[in-house]
């Protein structure tokens, strides 16, 4: 009888295959920052999306890969709610509403346009206006990709102060981190930079690099403030305590500004010229400054080199979202539910109009 022929089973080996996702710290980014230091055209929204035309171009022609602006700097910071009595900032808050953004519009997109043919990220803060209601507007920041696309919308989650008069409170919605080719990117107005809790949803959320956007001028009193020192410890301080580089960045308040919000009074003019403290600086993970620093009102772009892997090495010191933590003492809940005034059930979500079919003649 012939011998049977031994058959060979080869083993069937299952391949699994993995979603294609980035992991934290397998390429980290490198890239240059520039934080712009100016003055806007003075409640003229038009005129000053111009400016941030040019300013972009230079700062790209520079080896920027992401330009920031100031605390509303489109179409200017009302700086009249820090001085001037309710009933006298009438004609002030008609001329910002007329000069705000809505988002989408026609000068929305013109900014979208600055960041798609400079092929830069673009981050700028606004006055944002109600589409809805003439009666609302928000301190807001927009965060543009270098295709020009709209990838964060931020408005201040509490307007402060005298700003209360003028703009109203954003939502946690807006709390978030974006996740972008320069890492991971989250941006804070002005007195959020000093809301502890606030700044710790961010990095809990894996934020890399931090942009703080603020006005020209904080003046609390009548007297020579400290506003210099304020900004630069702040922006110091989250540096180093959640280990990531910084953004700061401030306008300038420019004679044009000064004679009008002062409508003829010396005294106040003078006053604000003495309380004119701006600073925009770039900081490392340690709280270093990397950049030159612009303050005392001058004009100028800050550059700095950002490496986020510098970051590996900081957090092993103290990474407070993670292996530094006690989760076991601590917690903090973030609600990013938003807040509309009205929930219409069974209706077609509003979208924005696509790119291709804006006509930016």
């Amino acid at each position: 009888m012939a011998k049977e022929k031994e058959t060979q089973v080869t083993p069937v080996t299952k391949v699994y295959k993995m979603k294609e996702v980035p992991f934290v710290g397998d390429t980290l980014p490198k890239f240059r920052a520039a934080a712009v230091q100016t003055a806007p055209v003075f409640l003229n929204r038009e005129a000053t999306i111009d400016k941030v035309a040019v300013k972009v171009k230079e700062a790209k022609a520079n080896g920027a890969d992401i330009v920031v602006f100031s605390e509303s700097f489109i179409p200017t910071f009302p700086y009249w709610c820090l001085f001037l009595p309710p009933v006298d900032m009438g004609p002030f808050n008609q001329r910002l509403y007329e000069n705000a953004i809505a988002v989408p519009s026609a000068p929305f997109y013109r900014l979208a346009n600055i960041a798609r043919e400079n092929k830069v990220y673009l981050c700028i803060g606004i006055t944002e206006k109600d589409n809805t209601t003439m009666g609302t507007m928000w301190n807001s920041s927009l965060l543009f990709d270098r295709e020009g696309n709209l990838i964060g919308h931020h408005r201040k989650i509490m307007p402060t102060w005298g700003e209360k008069l003028v703009w109203a409170a954003g939502d946690g919605s807006s709390l978030t981190v974006h996740d972008t080719e320069l890492g991971k990117i989250g941006v804070n107005i002005c007195g959020e930079n000093g809301n502890q809790l606030g700044l710790y949803s961010m990095g809990a959320q894996g934020e890399q690099v931090h942009i703080a956007l603020y006005p020209a001028t904080w003046p609390t009193n009548r007297k020579n403030g400290t506003y210099y020192d304020c900004l630069r410890v702040r922006t110091c301080s989250h540096s180093f305590a959640s280990k990531v580089f910084s953004i700061c960045c401030s306008a300038c308040l420019d004679e044009d500004a000064i004679q009008q919000l002062s409508c003829g009074d010396e005294e106040t003019a003078n006053w604000l010229r003495n309380n004119s403290y701006a600073t925009t600086m770039i900081t490392d993970c340690y709280g270093h400054e990397i950049s030159e620093t612009f303050k005392d009102n001058a004009e100028g772009i800050a550059y700095a080199d950002i490496d986020v892997s510098k970051e590996i090495n900081a957090k092993w010191i103290h990474d407070y979202y993670g292996a530094y933590q006690r989760f076991d003492i601590f917690q903090l809940q973030l609600n990013k539910a938003k807040q509309t005034p009205i929930h219409i059930v069974n209706e077609g979500a509003e979208e924005y109009i696509p790119y291709e079919d804006i006509d930016f003649e």
